[in-house]
């Protein structure tokens, strides 16, 4: 491969690990406006607790970064995220989240321009490297979205996301 192909690789990666810690952040945030019971509250029926999306994200991203990148077995239960209607506190949750977090861009920053071109079947589905990390920022990015709107319906209020950070500046 060539320097340029190594460049896009590492450029890549970087970003990914950046925008993974961008949705890290937001959770810490949004975790930090809700009481230990309000984590394991659903809005209703057919959805699931910021609980239930913490224990999910972390099933979802071992399967795929971890466990398909390392060619580990996978040992993911699926059903057992969303059947849980209590368990770990806030301290305890996020600590998993952040572990998990942490051991996916190991695993994704220790990938060259092959392994982010190799194909691999995950969770049925046939996907690249580059696909493989291409899920996993979209989904914590989702679900952290989805964690961020239940905590301003429960709370009526902004996280503070991007406090003292001027959003209206213009592109360069």
């Amino acid at each position: 491969m060539n320097e340029t192909n190594h460049q896009l690789a590492r450029e890549f990666i970087k970003s990914a690990c950046f925008r993974m810690d961008e949705s890290l952040r937001m959770i810490r945030l949004s975790f930090g406006h809700l009481s230990e019971e309000e984590l394991w509250k659903r809005p209703g029926k057919a959805s699931n607790s910021p609980a239930n999306l913490i224990l999910h994200l972390q099933g979802n991203i071992r399967q795929y970064a971890i466990s398909s990148l390392a060619g580990l077995p996978d040992l993911r239960e699926r059903d057992k995220e969303f059947s849980s209607s209590g368990g770990p506190g806030k301290k305890r949750l996020l600590q998993g989240l952040e572990d998990t977090i942490r051991q996916a861009q190991e695993q994704i920053s220790a990938c060259g321009p092959d392994e982010l071109l190799k194909v691999r079947e995950v969770q049925g589905f046939r996907l690249s490297g580059i696909g493989i990390i291409l899920h996993v920022v979209e989904h914590l990015s989702y679900h952290t979205g989805q964690i961020a709107f239940w905590t301003k319906l429960l709370k009526e209020k902004d996280l503070g996301f991007y406090e003292g950070k001027d959003l209206n500046v213009k592109n360069k």
